[in-house]
């Protein structure tokens, strides 16, 4: 974490907390989580505790993007679940406080794992935390959003033509530059969307292993975090946005398993996580996989397309690294057209 006081003005959320969070003390020091590109995080620290606050981004933002409102929200519905999530404190809307909306929840000490290689575990350790994702997957995915009170969450139904014409529209608002990849790989989802199959669920729009909290004491979840993309979806989509790992290259960057000797490393692959994922959600298989691969990617890259216009324009949360991580549009858009051809 870096030390962070241009970002956020420390005495304003301090006097907000003092009237509105019962028990809280000041005064507070706040520092600025390295990790995260859409909506800047601040580790909170005062006498009365620990907390994190997440913000929307200053600048011009995309239309429905860096919603914290959203995040607040599923969260704090799904405290009552088998999903874990850090507890909700405060969603503040007025943005005269800060400059921006955002919301103070929890902090949910524990290992972090930037990339699922989990060089620093056992084998034997690897193989049970890549079984608690898929477990909180499949309990996400099985929560009874109606009862949670999310039924307005998404609309329901055909959920990959609506993403694939949203990420589109967001893409191009976000370009930089011609990609040729980039446009087969839309024209390709165009002409090859499946028809609705009925399917609709709680989706986090952005699963995998970074964005999670393990326990110290065993290879257990003690948070589920990052939910600005979660929204009523086709359950699918999850699994094969997880699966993107196994495609990609190991690496700061990459953050994948390709190339790695699975089997020796007490990792599953990629069949084996999908069965899991089957097995725990009494399905045969999953017909038309490939679609839902080449659209993770295409996804993926018009997500860090837009991270990397905001770090052109001077409003990413990690300037350099929002540029290092745009190098990665081209290769997500080919690999797309490869998952796309089955590869």
């Amino acid at each position: 974490m870096e030390h962070e006081g241009a970002q956020l003005d420390i005495e304003a959320v301090e006097r907000y907390l003092a009237a509105n969070l019962a028990g809280f003390r000041g005064p507070v020091t706040a520092e600025k989580f390295g990790v995260g590109q859409s909506n800047p995080t601040f580790k909170l620290t005062s006498p009365s505790g620990t907390l994190v606050l997440r913000r929307k981004p200053p600048g011009q933002l995309l239309k429905s993007a860096h919603a914290v409102d959203r995040e607040f929200r599923v969260q704090k519905a799904l405290a009552r679940t088998d999903v874990p999530v850090a507890r909700m404190h405060l969603l503040c809307e007025d943005e005269g406080v800060i400059g921006s909306m955002f919301y103070v929840m929890g902090f949910a000490p524990g290992r972090h794992f930037m990339e699922p290689t989990l060089s620093d575990l056992a084998p034997e350790e690897r193989g049970a935390v890549f079984d608690e994702m898929n477990r909180i997957l499949a309990a996400l995915h099985s929560v009874d959003y109606e009862a949670m009170g999310l039924e307005d969450f998404g609309k329901p139904g055909s959920y990959f033509a609506r993403q694939v014409g949203r990420w589109s529209k967001q893409y191009r608002a976000s370009e930089t530059e011609t990609i040729q990849d980039m446009d087969d790989l839309i024209d390709w989802l165009d002409a090859n969307m499946p028809e609705d199959d009925g399917r609709v669920s709680l989706v986090h729009g952005d699963y995998r292993i970074d964005n999670m909290i393990f326990r110290t004491d065993a290879p257990k979840a003690a948070a589920v975090l990052d939910w600005e993309l979660s929204t009523l979806g086709h359950p699918f989509s999850d699994l094969a946005y997880q699966c993107m790992q196994w495609r990609m290259p190991p690496g700061p960057e990459g953050r994948g398993l390709a190339g790695i000797d699975r089997r020796a490393h007490g990792l599953p692959t990629e069949a084996e996580y999908v069965a899991a994922y089957c097995d725990r959600m009494g399905l045969p298989g999953i017909l038309g996989f490939d679609f839902c691969l080449a659209f993770s990617f295409f996804r993926m890259a018009a997500i860090v397309q837009g991270v990397k216009k905001r770090g052109l324009d001077g409003n990413a949360s990690n300037p350099e690294r929002a540029a290092r991580m745009g190098r990665f549009v081209p290769e997500y858009a080919r690999m797309g057209l490869e998952a796309a051809a089955g590869k």
